[in-house]
């Protein structure tokens, strides 16, 4: 059991929906800054609208043809000009993590980005991430901003 990943399809859609709610849920029970990253930074709106969407990206981890992960990604312009990659949602199903699911979602999309020219990519680990982290560390990520957040009213 190994896993793979593919671009999505508009059948993916409500697969991929359900996956993109649960791992919203994660991270905003679960995670330190969850909270405030699910309500300002994390992406918003349908997948299908993504999916339709040229400059952006919809990829479906498997296993054995079972949609058990997502990932979307989009390119920004640089103000150089140049094209830049941003990993928006990379998400595995907690039981089905280990089996390199997250691994071929990755390389699908460098691959993508690279292909659009983009001079980088980012992607978003929540402090105490530290799998996340050491995850994007694997393929050649490194931080470059730190965020830091003062909560004046409880949520």
């Amino acid at each position: 059991m190994e896993g793979a990943a593919r671009p999505a399809t508009a059948e993916d859609l409500p697969r991929l929906e359900a996956l993109a709610a649960q791992a919203l849920s994660e991270l905003a029970a679960q995670q330190r800054g969850g909270e405030v990253f699910t309500t300002r930074e994390a992406r918003s709106g349908p997948l299908a609208d993504v999916l339709a969407d040229d400059g952006a990206l919809v990829v479906a981890g498997t296993i054995d043809d079972s949609v058990i992960g997502f990932g979307t990604g989009r390119v920004e312009q640089r103000r150089d000009g140049s094209g830049h990659g941003v990993i928006e949602d990379l998400y595995v199903e907690p039981e089905a993590r280990g089996v390199a699911v997250g691994e071929a979602m990755m390389g699908l999309m460098l691959e993508w980005f690279r292909g659009r020219g983009c001079a980088g990519v980012d992607a978003y680990a929540l402090p105490g991430m530290r799998e996340t982290k050491n995850f994007f560390e694997t393929f050649g990520f490194t931080a470059r901003l730190l965020v830091v957040h003062h909560r004046l009213r409880d949520a």
